[in-house]
Order: structure tokens, then C-alpha cells, then sequence
């Protein structure tokens, strides 16, 4: 999409300043005051976006608590959503944490206490035979890009209900400040199926359906009510499923995934930018992702999600299949999954161990094989955390890794903060500077031994946007695991350009945008090979991306002409 979504010019007046994606507030020229009736509206003077953003963000400073800056860009947005995302853009390394995690946690929690204005649509299973006109209320003029939750695992936090419209509304804030995508094609959609949360169910204040969270066949077919709307009001669109619980999210995308163009971020996102990020980390230390020993902790939807992906590249590097898998040990509540225990998940199944290979291993002979003794016994050369557990990643465990590894790498990915498994901090000191870290929410570099350690954040915001990007420069029809691979190539080929003294092993947030672009590029191009692009590029695939992206700034507002005979 080259050309900018031009505003319905009818609006004047006060309608015209409560519509965010077309309000410029004090920067109305002194011709659109005229032609739009707002003098007297306005205070005099005429500024540009320039001064708009040196007030805005001097007013987003002042805020105290993070929550309060959150709240703050959530009701910028609400009143001007080019001043919102020229804010977000010139100063990404500072609000991304607030618009999106670790904040987004605290806002979910609190969601139904600091409301302010409706954003997106609410869909709740009461009203589950009006969705296609629910459908039609969509507050933005040409929908592309929807994510939908239902609210039940959001972050490391657990069922948030209603709350949990608050990820959906921040992905799409990153849609746009990440990848360029227009805010006006970009819609959040909350699946209400009620909550288990037993705190807002007692909340007199709690906005969403006062009720149990349906389950079984009445879930699925609010679930399939939902896509069959969809796919005949807006055939073409992209869906992002958002934070569904371990049960639903793997089967609602086997299910839907060939139905219309569609990824789980938890799952591939996930995977996709820990693929990226580990290729990285491996090329850093002079290695191949290949030859590595991997322990995934918390073997749920986007603990299994990146095992498969790692596999994957592994594959694409040489190494057989079945050699690939005995090199995964994936471990959750039970202890490490073997082939003595019982009640697998389908995602969990591939990657059970021999119990006979794992023999000895359980030091307390519980019959548990713990974290400890997996990686006593494994030796793993790498330690992820998708577990949502703080603190799991102890001291005994990662100086045990260390005494092995030269450099261990270990990413607690777990989000927000206050789950994280280990701090960076804490891993440096126990493995004396010698780890490779990269972690899911955002941390200070950490001093050691004279030197700074940047560490990066190896969070999905690197990797849904983009992905975006690319299938909509050229019109995909389906998402496919190739597009997700080339997607966490071209991240690592990135990641090598910045790689330096100090550095983090990914790119800074600062070049987010240059990022998104270059895999952007992968994606549309092996879409393009995969014969899934709608509209094969008839150019440069390069600039047709660009052209994709949009930039906050405002455009010049002419009245509609008037319509003959009137």
C-alpha cells in the first residue's frame, strides 16, 4: 500500500478532533481551520508535529510510575495517533517496554480499573450470533491486520479475561512503530469466553462476562463462529492468535492455519525469534547451531513451538532428524519428558527421551528427573526458560553448565520481568562474564570485570511486525513454517552487521525499523517461491516493502466534494 489512507473529509468540528487517525490538534493549518470549522476550537497559534511531540513527550516524562506512562500513550493514542506513533518512533528503546512488556502485564492486571476509551472489538459468547455485525462496527476503515485473544495465558501472568485486550492492543501499537504497518488497517479483537480468574470474578469493576470460561464443544464452536465471520467479511486479512491457553492455541492453528492466512505468535513468533537469536549466539561464539545440547524448560505451546523450529534450522544445517531430536531435552512440571511417563501433549510427544538413554539420571530416585539433573546428565550447551518460573535458572544450576561449557548460552525468555528465570546479572556473575544471554523481557546492561554487557532482548516484537510487513507487501494467502525460517535467518544475517565490543547478539531497537524491512524482504520473497503471493511483485521486491511502510506524519485534509445535484 504506497498511497496513505486519506480521512473521511466530511468530518468537521468537534468530530473531526475526536477521531484519532485524522485529529492533528494544534498543528491544523489556518485553510483546514477555515474549511473544517475548528477556529475557536483550537488556541491560535499553528504548530508543526515537531512541537507537538517536544510537549507530548516532555508531559509522557513527567509521569512517575510506569503505569501512569502507559496510560498516559494509551490516551495520546486515543487523541491523535500520528503524534502517538511519532513519540513511539523517535523514542522506541524507551517506550516499547512501556507500551508492550513488561508494562502490558501490569495493565492487563489492572485493565478493568484504568480503563478510559473502547479500542477494537469486544466479541463475548453471549452475543456469539451477532459477530458478523459486530464485525461491521470496526472502528478502522480497512482492516489487514487483526490479533485475537481470548485472554486465558497471557505473558507468565494466567487467565487476565477481558484484561487480556491489552497484548492485542500493544502488538498492533508495534505493527506500526515496528514495521511501518498504517494504524488505520490494524484491529485488536477480545474473544470474551469468560474467566477462571476467581479475582475478577469478584471484581465489582470487572468489565468483561461475569462468568466461568466456556470449555468443549461450546468453545470450539465460538471459536469457529468467530473464523467463519471473518473469513467472509474480510477474506484476506491477516489473524494473529494471541495468549490462548496450552490447550487451544497448537490445535486452534492446526485447525485454522490452511483456512485463511494465519500464525500463533506464541508458538512461531516465539520460535521463530529464538531461532534468530540462537543462530546469532552461535555464529558468535564460532560454532553451528547444529552441533548444540538443548534444554528447553516448560515444554508448553512455545516451549515445543521452538524446539520444532530449532530442529528445523538444525536440519537445514546437516544434521538427520533423529539425531536432531535425542539432542532436545525438554523438561516441565513432571521433570524431563521420557518415555516412563504418561499424558504427553501431541506438540510434546517428538521429543520425548528414551527412558533407558536418561537412565541414572534421577539423583533423589523419585522417579522425577529434575533441572539439575538434566543438566548433570545432558551437559547442554544451551538452557532456555519459556517456564515462567523466577528464579529457576539457580546458581548450582548454571555454575554446573559452566563447569562444561566455555560459553554456555542462556536465554530465560520468560516475560514479564518478574518471571524471568535468572537475571542477567545473576548469570554473568555465576559463569565469571563468560554466558551468552539474551532474555525475553528488557534488562540494563550489566557492568563485569571493566566491560559493559549489552543484553538483548530476544522478544517477538523483532518478529511479528515484520512478519506482517512482508505478507502484505505481496499479498500472501497462507503463513507457512519456510516463511518463519527465512524470517529467523534473515534476523541472525542482521544480527551479524551490528555484532561488536560489548554489543547484544541482535540488532538494537534503535534500527528496528531497518530490521523489520531486510526480513520483511525474506518473508515476501519466499512467499513469491512457495507460490503463495497474491501479487507477485512486478518490481523490486526491496522498495515495494518500503513503499509498504508508513511514517507518522500528517497529510494536507481537503473537503470531500460535494455530490452532484446537492
Amino acid at each position: 500500500m504506497s498511497e496513505d489512507i486519506l480521512p473521511d473529509a466530511s468530518l468537521t468540528g468537534q468530530a473531526l478532533l475526536s477521531q484519532p487517525l485524522w485529529n492533528k490538534g494544534t498543528a491544523f493549518s489556518e485553510r483546514e481551520r477555515d474549511e473544517f470549522g475548528l477556529h475557536g476550537l483550537l488556541p491560535a497559534r499553528v504548530e508543526t508535529l515537531e512541537q507537538q511531540l517536544t510537549r507530548a513527550y516532555e508531559a509522557y516524562a513527567s509521569r512517575v510510575s510506569d503505569l501512569d506512562k502507559h496510560i498516559y500513550l494509551r490516551q495520546l493514542q486515543d487523541a491523535n495517533e500520528v503524534l502517538f506513533y511519532r513519540l513511539l518512533v523517535e523514542h522506541l528503546e524507551e517506550t516499547l517496554p512501556i507500551i508492550y512488556t513488561p508494562v502490558v502485564g501490569a495493565a492487563c492486571q489492572l485493565f478493568s480499573h484504568i480503563y478510559r476509551r473502547p479500542r477494537g472489538l469486544f466479541i463475548s459468547h453471549p452475543n456469539r450470533h451477532r459477530i458478523e455485525e459486530i464485525l461491521d462496527h470496526s472502528p478502522v476503515p480497512r482492516v489487514e491486520v487483526i490479533v485475537v485473544t481470548d485472554g486465558e495465558r497471557v505473558l507468565g501472568l494466567g487467565d487476565q479475561g477481558v484484561g487480556g485486550m491489552a497484548v492485542p492492543v500493544g502488538k498492533l501499537s508495534l505493527y506500526t512503530a515496528c514495521a511501518g504497518i498504517h494504524p488505520a488497517t490494524t484491529l485488536p479483537i477480545m474473544l470474551d469466553a469468560g474467566t477462571d480468574n476467581p479475582d475478577y470474578l469478584r471484581d465489582p469493576l470487572y468489565l468483561g462476562w461475569r462468568h466461568e470460561r466456556i470449555r468443549g464443544r461450546d468453545y470450539d464452536d465460538f471459536i469457529d463462529l468467530f473464523i467463519q465471520a471473518l473469513k467472509r467479511k474480510f477474506p484476506r486479512v491477516l489473524l494473529q492468535w494471541e495468549d490462548f491457553a496450552r490447550d487451544n492455541a497448537a490445535r486452534l492453528l492446526g485447525r485454522y492455519r490452511d483456512a485463511l492466512c494465519t500464525f500463533n505468535d506464541d508458538i512461531q513468533g516465539t520460535a521463530a525469534v529464538t531461532v534468530g537469536a540462537l543462530l546469532a549466539a552461535t555464529s558468535a561464539v564460532g560454532q553451528r547451531l547444529a552441533d548444540q545440547r538443548i534444554v528447553v524448560v516448560g515444554a508448553g505451546s512455545a516451549g515445543c513451538g521452538i524446539a520444532e523450529q530449532i530442529l528445523a534450522a538444525m536440519v537445514k544445517q546437516g544434521l538427520p532428524e533423529r539425531e536432531a531430536r535425542l539432542r532436545f531435552y525438554l523438561v516441565d512440571k513432571p521433570g524431563l519428558l521420557h518415555d516412563g511417563l504418561t499424558g504427553f501433549t501431541p506438540a510434546q510427544r517428538p521429543f520425548v527421551q528414551p527412558r533407558d538413554r536418561v537412565a541414572g539420571w534421577d539423583a533423589t530416585q523419585t522417579g522425577a528427573i529434575g533441572l539439575i539433573d538434566v543438566v548433570r546428565g545432558a551437559r547442554p550447551t544451551i538452557l532456555l526458560g519459556v517456564s515462567g518460573q523466577p528464579g529457576l535458572f539457580s546458581e548450582p544450576i548454571v555454575r554446573l553448565m559452566a563447569d562444561h561449557v566455555g560459553h554456555p548460552i542462556i536465554f530465560p525468555l520468560s516475560n514479564p520481568t518478574t518471571r524471568c528465570e535468572a537475571t542477567p546479572e545473576d548469570l554473568i556473575r555465576w559463569t565469571e562474564g563468560r554466558a551468552v544471554i539474551a532474555t525475553g523481557s528488557p534488562f540494563k546492561p550489566v557492568r563485569y570485570d571493566g566491560r559493559t554487557c549489552v543484553i538483548s532482548q530476544c522478544n517477538n516484537h523483532y518478529m511479528f511486525p515484520a512478519m506482517g510487513l512482508g505478507i502484505l507487501a505481496v499479498g500472501a494467502r497462507r503463513v507457512t513454517d519456510e516463511m518463519f525460517m527465512a524470517a529467523s535467518e534473515a534476523l541472525a544475517e542482521c544480527a551479524g552487521g551490528f555484532r561488536g565490543g560489548g554489543a547484544g547478539i541482535l540488532p538494537p531497537l534503535s534500527q528496528i525499523r531497518a530490521v523489520a524491512r531486510r526480513i520483511a524482504v525474506a518473508v515476501a520473497a519466499q512467499a513469491i517461491r512457495q507460490g503463495l503471493a497474491a501479487r507477485p511483485p512486478a518490481g523490486d521486491l526491496e522498495q515495494i516493502v518500503e513503499a509498504r511502510m508508513w511514517t507518522p506524519r500528517y497529510l494536507p485534509l481537503r473537503p470531500r466534494p460535494a455530490a452532484p445535484g446537492t
